[in-house]
């Protein structure tokens, strides 16, 4: 699988896109995003290259991080992301193959798992850098997914 045949980039938020952090407040839940990974989004969309947030949670501070991207689609609250992936990839009519799914914990492996190409943060679980074709230099949360965005990009170049 080559970068360039990548359609869809579908990421994991909590430890991926966040360094997984929860803050409680008054208000419910916060999350801090990375504004590089954010920038690395938009020069994909700008590229025609669809992504998708696929999360086990579905908080509004996710939401609100999509809207500000322009990132539409949204499988927040999925309990099986490999099948949250397998109908992304139908409504998008493209192949599995066509696929880049990057997560970081073992709820992730099954997608990992279906995906043409599978990528994960540095500090993800063990089990998950086992599986991955990827895997970043830094952290969940601090960099990791604009690494891999960049790889997509720079293949778009070649």
């Amino acid at each position: 699988m080559k970068y360039a045949d990548i359609k869809l980039f579908a990421v994991d938020v909590d430890g991926t896109l966040t360094d997984g952090k929860l803050l409680y407040g008054p208000a419910g839940v916060s999350q801090a995003f990375n504004s590089k990974d954010g920038a690395g989004i938009m020069q994909l969309l700008d590229k025609g290259v669809e992504v998708a947030f696929v999360s086990f949670r579905d908080f509004s501070s996710t939401r609100r991080r999509a809207s500000d991207l322009g990132v539409k689609l949204l499988c927040l609250g999925s309990i099986d992301k490999a099948s949250s992936l397998k109908e992304l990839a139908v409504h998008l009519d493209i192949p599995m193959t066509s696929v880049l799914f990057m997560g970081d914990d073992k709820k992730d492996i099954p997608a990992l798992e279906v995906a043409g190409i599978s990528a994960c943060p540095r500090d993800a679980a063990d089990e998950v850098r086992d599986i991955c074709s990827l895997v970043a230099d830094s952290n969940g949360g601090d960099g990791a997914v604009r690494e891999v965005i960049n790889k997509i990009l720079e293949a778009f170049s070649e």
